[in-house]
């Protein structure tokens, strides 16, 4: 521990010897490591509102390591807010580049959910990467241009400057204001309003789910926002199960026919929102998330694509807890 000690004042005493927050040399290497660990679940918790891509957000922050790794950064003063930078211009190039080859609709996909067993702890940067970053708000992210989404997350999400922003999207401090200006009602115009609180809402999510099996029609109109909003994404595989439905009854019509096919249901949390992760055989077979405003839902999320179900992260022993 002493020695552990010693080795923090040296580099301590470095940095001050260098006048900067930074000084990068041979010795300085780990200290960079160290420092760069610091701020990967922030750097992720960007990548991911940038993208809405998980593994993208993985592969963001890593190359934002690879610069870091390479640039001489001892003039930095600030390297939390240099890394920041990096990894926004590292995304606006993977957006830039999705934009030109994506096949996928608009109106069905959904964005990678972060899912964890519901009253679980949650793993340490799940907090970061969902606080204020429902599903909801991260479909209306999909549909703002590469710049007006790199804006609208640096600035109004991580308080980064107009003129730090100007600088990674190569226009002036007011046109990038006005990027973000443009993001921001179109993000104000289609987010829904304030929910209940978390106990409030997976209260209403489990009348949903019971009013379903049970074929209650009453009972899901009166959980339901007449203007309800259900989008499903089956990915490649199961395309024709996405869809997007709108009104209560057409979205009770869904709900009643999913209920018929549904073994076994575990209750989840994904970005923050209750969720309900449909279990067959083992696996997971779709995931149901629930945007609620007021005490109505507003909007379901349905992810069916098996590729990316498989990928959620959950144990055999969560998925066990499924209850039929």
């Amino acid at each position: 521990m002493a020695e552990h000690e010693g080795g923090d004042r040296r580099v301590d005493a470095e940095k001050e010897r260098a006048g900067g927050e930074f000084a990068v040399g041979a010795a300085d290497k780990e200290l960079l490591a160290r420092r760069f660990e610091a701020d990967r679940n922030h750097l992720r918790a960007v990548a991911y509102r940038m993208l809405g891509s998980l593994s993208e957000a993985e592969d963001a922050v890593q190359e934002a390591w690879f610069k870091l790794s390479r640039a001489d950064v001892s003039a930095v003063e600030n390297l939390s807010g240099w890394l920041t930078t990096v990894v926004g211009r590292v995304c606006l190039d993977m957006l830039r580049s999705r934009g030109s080859r994506r096949e996928d609709p608009l109106e069905y996909y959904l964005p990678d959910p972060v899912v964890r067993i519901a009253d679980a702890t949650d793993p340490e940067h799940a907090a970061e990467l969902t606080e204020s970053v429902g599903l909801a708000l991260l479909v209306v992210l999909e549909t703002l241009s590469p710049a007006e989404r790199l804006a609208f997350v640096l600035h109004d999400m991580f308080a980064v400057s107009f003129d730090e922003i100007a600088q990674i999207v190569d226009r002036t401090p007011a046109a990038t204001r006005q990027l973000a200006s443009r993001a921001r009602r179109r993000v104000q115009d289609a987010t829904p309003g304030p929910g209940p609180d978390a106990r409030r809402q997976r209260e209403i999510a489990d009348a949903f789910i019971a009013a379903a099996n049970g074929g209650d029609f009453e009972g899901l109109l009166a959980v339901l926002d007449p203007d309800v909003v259900l989008r499903a994404d089956g990915g490649r595989i199961l395309a024709g199960a996405s869809k997007l439905v709108r009104g209560a009854e057409a979205v009770i019509a869904q709900a009643l026919m999913y209920a018929k096919f549904r073994k076994a249901s575990l209750p989840v949390v994904v970005n923050g929102s209750p969720a309900f992760l449909s279990v067959v055989d083992g696996r997971p077979a779709a995931l149901m998330s629930f945007t609620i405003a007021g005490d109505r839902i507003v909007g379901l999320e349905v992810l069916a694509d098996p590729e990316r179900l498989a990928a959620l992260g959950l144990t055999a022993e969560e998925l066990a807890l499924a209850a039929h």
